[in-house]
């Protein structure tokens, strides 16, 4: 075998590592990413129910005392309990339910190699207003 010939076979196995090793960058970047993504939709979908629950917990002490439903203080209740746990999200009242979608966002870790900076995760949870 020729010097040449020695000198293309170690280039293309260069490519070849070349490749593999963005390849495996980018798996990593999915996995890891990936999982703070999860945990964003995880951490959103409790905030969410527990917003929820004390919207609904400050309207009770209103009817408890037998005074009407403060719809304000329902969703500051509620926008309260999302902004404690570091989310974005609206508190709806509709009728005798109480309507939350949070939202959290994390930067990524490999993935802004790529150009995508951020990852997000959404949840929502409802509780009934009784009377």
């Amino acid at each position: 075998m020729s010097p040449h010939q020695r000198d293309q076979r170690g280039q293309s196995l260069s490519a070849l590592i070349a490749v593999i090793l963005v390849a495996f960058f980018l798996m990593t970047g999915l996995v890891v990413d990936g999982g703070r993504q999860v945990a964003c939709a995880r951490e959103a979908e409790a905030g969410a129910a527990q917003a929820a629950r004390a919207a609904v917990d400050a309207g009770a002490v209103a009817r408890a005392a037998g005074r009407p439903l403060d719809v304000g203080a329902v969703q500051a209740a509620g926008q309260q309990s999302l902004s404690e746990r570091g989310l974005q999200g609206r508190v709806q009242i509709d009728g005798g339910d109480v309507r939350v979608s949070a939202t959290r966002r994390v930067p990524t870790v490999f993935l802004s190699a790529i150009g995508i900076a951020h990852v997000s995760g959404s949840g929502s949870a409802s509780a009934a207003l009784r009377h």
